[in-house]
């Protein structure tokens, strides 16, 4: 071969590498930008389909609000015969107190177990135990609903209610005759689905607290539980406050659990003056009453959603806004 057919030869081999990079590179390019036209489609649904919930439930609550206006928020009658009139209040009360029943119970517990898992527990005892607890997050509501129906309501009106009412019954707070169909029931069943919640996410956030924070505890002779309180929890409260934040929304937007215990009282019946009345939440009276509903009925009761979707809709949002604080803190300390 002449000295001219191989630098030709040669020439053509550059061109064809030249060729096959470019290639590559293209289809690399065009590769990466379908990938991120497609995730950001995916991302641009969950906006979607929120704001199109928020408009369907806005769309089917102007019948209610036409008729009753803030009455219709304000309001404490329900009476779907004769002179209809729809009040939301009760409800409103019921799922703002059950809530609170089940953070103020709810939230020690999980603070119990996140401080074992995360600073007492054996490596051979916190990852089964992790994972067991955040199973019980798995479970079906109505699960709950049964179990706190036919397991734990009877311990609770032998052992909690009757003896309560017996030397406290003349406190408002805890007036009435009890049978474990009431107020306190709802929220004892709430506490008890919000624990894998609120541990899973404390326990991440006081795992993420640097070593550097315990060490200097320990070094100026603290003990286990003041490393834990002064060293872990003071760090990490922004993020346990946002795990908290984010039981309270489950707690808010559960439905058929609290409706099996609850009572499913209506109108002024359902004001929750006491612990031990049956009560209602705009969950459950979603959940009691949507199939029989029709008329200003059905558009009444998505306005309750409404309420319930834009009050666990904060509460989430916030709760996001909280823990990111805290993972923040955790990149830079890493960093």
């Amino acid at each position: 071969m002449s000295s001219t057919e191989e630098k030709v030869t040669e020439r053509g081999s550059r061109l064809n590498y030249r060729w096959d990079s470019l290639h590559r590179g293209l289809l690399r390019s065009s590769g990466d930008d379908i990938f991120q036209v497609l995730s950001t489609l995916f991302a641009c649904a969950v906006i979607v389909i929120i704001a199109l919930t928020g408009i369907v439930l806005i769309r089917g609550s102007l019948p209610a609000f036409s008729k009753f206006g803030v009455g219709l928020v304000t309001g404490l009658d329900w009476n779907t015969t004769g002179q209809e009139a729809y009040g939301l209040l009760p409800y409103a009360l019921g799922t703002l107190v059950t809530s609170g029943i089940a953070v103020a119970i709810g939230i020690p517990i999980s603070l119990g177990i996140a401080i074992f898992l995360a600073e007492m527990a054996p490596g051979s005892v916190r990852a089964p135990l992790s994972q067991l607890v955040e199973l019980l997050a798995a479970v079906p509501s109505v699960i709950y609903g049964f179990w706190g129906l036919l397991v734990l309501r009877p311990w609770i009106v032998s052992y909690i209610e009757v003896p309560i009412s017996s030397s406290l019954g003349s406190l408002p707070i805890f007036h009435g005759s009890p049978h474990g169909l009431d107020v306190f029931m709802g929220g004892l069943i709430l506490a008890i689905m919000i624990i894998p919640t609120v541990s899973s996410v404390s326990k991440e956030v006081m795992m993420a607290v640097p070593a550097s924070q315990r060490e200097a505890a320990y070094s100026i002779g603290a003990t286990r539980w003041e490393v834990v309180r002064m060293g872990v929890l003071s760090y990490s409260r922004s993020g346990i406050f946002g795990a908290a934040i984010l039981g309270l929304g489950r707690a808010v937007g559960e439905t058929m659990a609290i409706t099996m215990v609850i009572g499913g009282a209506l109108g002024k019946e359902a004001v929750p003056t006491s612990l031990f009345i049956p009560g209602q939440t705009l969950a459950s009276l979603i959940a009691g009453q949507f199939n029989e509903a029709v008329s200003f009925q059905l558009s009444a009761l998505v306005a309750a959603g409404l309420v319930l979707f834009g009050l666990a809709l904060l509460i989430n949002v916030f709760a996001e806004l909280m823990v990111s604080r805290v993972l923040k803190l955790k990149a830079g300390a890493v960093e």
